[in-house]
């Protein structure tokens, strides 16, 4: 059963969901030494956004598998010391962008309406209506900086206020703005001509500091700014100054470089700056969403799926049923070419045929890397690191793609080349499941099982019997068995079983022992 420990408060949909897939270890409050410590043989853990995962907690954690991020950002990950540990982190991109789209409306409104400066004069036994003249939203610019969910989502939502929109995000072309009635602008362009700008960004070294005193200059006098993104990217003093000095109306923060925000900061003595204390995401139904989707992310990976929406996983498009049901196949084939091979060859050719050639690829690539490596070496390998590990070794993929597929819907095949060893195999998912049906010039049709053993043997009388003797003389039960006769007349044939119990090497060396046996391979697999 695997072993979830969950640093920080999670929502209780989230924790149920987690305890359905293994025990959950609820360390939230724990001191950074005492997490390390429940760390040590734990297979899973899922955070919000106070606990730094760095690498020296990831190496207190050599059991890990994946980090759940209960939320969109992952900040507090050191996601390189994660990949080359080869623990997946996952997130949940799309819990909160709900919530988040509207707390930036509340922000736009709060500042606009001076809401936070009236209640609290209000409270004070005052009655300020003549000095706490706001202004509308209809009618107005709103510029949009990052044009990705959430500020698509809060487009949306200023649209129904009569808004004009316009927006800034390199990764968004004209047309596809266009499209959503919103016009893409360069930055410049945005600062020039917005009256209310929303940032949805997530911070990095390009973004950090993007909104400074340089900015402001650029931009209309009386601009109202929304930050509910990340701290760090709109400069703390300079927007205190700006707003100072007229030239930005009001602002409305959600997020701060240092959380919790220091009680001396300049930002808690400028009344038309609204501050709230990262509520973004903080409402119940975002809650229980970011805690059900991390613990569906974080049970995937578990159960050892490839989660396309890693964080730090390079596996192109989210991968589509028909590449899922075939990565345990190619997995398990790659582990069975490396031990035909006796190694990993430097370039591995990939074959593609049928239905699934129209499919991306990419997954598949990561589940060969990741079976042939598990073959070589003693090192942790996971689709996070494989390609990396892959790199680092000099082994490249050669991917070929075609119609044909013999009588399969769909065919795979790996083949290389070592020294003067050129194996190759082939397989398909059929009614049975994972099939191998080639290897080398041989044809056979043997489902994959936990104990797969191979025998290459001379194409004479009595070879099988031997093999079917020895096995049942050691107690192996025999699940499968089929042989498989080379195109050459004369030349060595092929036995495949399936085996109930493991073989162990000796077992294995006596096989080859046999005469007429030439060649006996053994691959254990996790069923």
């Amino acid at each position: 059963m695997a072993k979830v420990v969950v640093a920080e408060e999670l929502a209780p949909a989230g924790l149920e969901a987690l305890a359905a897939g293994g025990e959950v270890v609820n360390a939230a409050g724990f001191s950074r030494q005492a997490l390390a410590e429940v760390l040590a043989d734990a297979d899973a853990l899922v955070v919000r956004s106070a606990t730094q995962v760095d690498a020296e907690l990831l190496a207190a954690a050599p059991t890990l598998q994946v980090v759940g991020r209960a939320g969109i950002g992952v900040d507090n990950i050191d996601l390189a010391a994660a990949t080359a540990a080869g623990v997946m982190v996952v997130n949940a991109p799309a819990a909160n962008i709900v919530s988040a789209a509207e707390h930036t409306m509340a922000l736009l409104l709060a500042q606009a309406r001076n809401v936070a400066v009236a209640d609290a004069s209000m409270r004070a036994g005052r009655w300020d209506r003549a000095k706490l003249k706001g202004v509308e939203l209809n009618g107005k610019t709103l510029g949009i900086i990052g044009f990705g969910r959430i500020g698509r989502l809060v487009a949306a939502r200023a649209a129904g206020f009569g808004m004009e929109l316009v927006a800034y995000d390199p990764y968004v072309s004209p047309d596809s703005g266009r499209r959503l009635g919103v016009e893409i602008l360069t930055l410049d362009e945005l600062f020039s001509r917005a009256d209310f700008i929303t940032v949805h960004l997530p911070k990095t070294d390009e973004t950090a500091g993007l909104i400074g005193e340089s900015a402001f200059a650029k931009m209309k006098d009386g601009v109202r700014i929304v930050n509910t993104s990340r701290g760090g990217i709109i400069d703390e003093e300079a927007i205190v100054e700006a707003v100072r000095a007229g030239k930005v109306g009001g602002a409305g923060l959600d997020v701060y470089e240092v959380e919790p925000l220091d009680e001396s900061s300049l930002l808690r003595e400028e009344p038309r700056i609204v501050l709230t204390p990262h509520l973004g995401a903080s409402t119940a139904e975002a809650q229980d969403r970011a805690g059900i989707d991390v613990a569906e992310a974080v049970s995937a990976a578990l159960g050892g799926e490839l989660v396309s929406s890693a964080v730090n996983l390079d596996a192109g498009p989210p991968a589509d049923l028909e590449v899922t049901e075939y990565l345990p196949l190619v997995e398990r084939m790659a582990a069975l070419f490396v031990s035909l091979a006796r190694g990993l060859p430097s370039q591995i050719t990939f074959r593609v045929g049928g239905e699934l050639a129209d499919h991306p690829l990419a997954p598949l690539r990561l589940a060969l890397l990741k079976g042939a490596l598990s073959g070589v070496t003693s090192e942790h390998i996971t689709y996070v690191n494989a390609g990396a590990m892959a790199e680092a070794k000099g082994v490249r993929i050669v991917t070929e793609t075609s119609e044909d597929a013999r009588e399969f819907v769909s065919l795979v095949g790996i083949s290389g080349t070592l020294g003067e060893r050129s194996p190759s195999v082939t397989g398909t998912v059929t009614g049975k499941g994972e099939t191998l049906v080639g290897i080398d010039d041989m044809e056979i049709e043997l489902p994959f099982g936990a104990n797969m053993l191979v025998l290459r043997h001379e194409d004479k009388p009595g070879a099988i019997g031997r093999a079917a003797t020895f096995l049942g003389e050691q107690g192996i039960n025999i699940a499968n068995m089929v042989v498989g006769r080379n195109v050459v007349p004369g030349a060595p044939a092929l036995m495949g079983f399936d085996l109930d119990q493991p073989l162990s090497e000796s077992q294995v060396d006596a096989l080859r022992a046999i005469p007429g046996i030439e060649k006996a391979r053994f691959l254990q697999f996790r069923s």
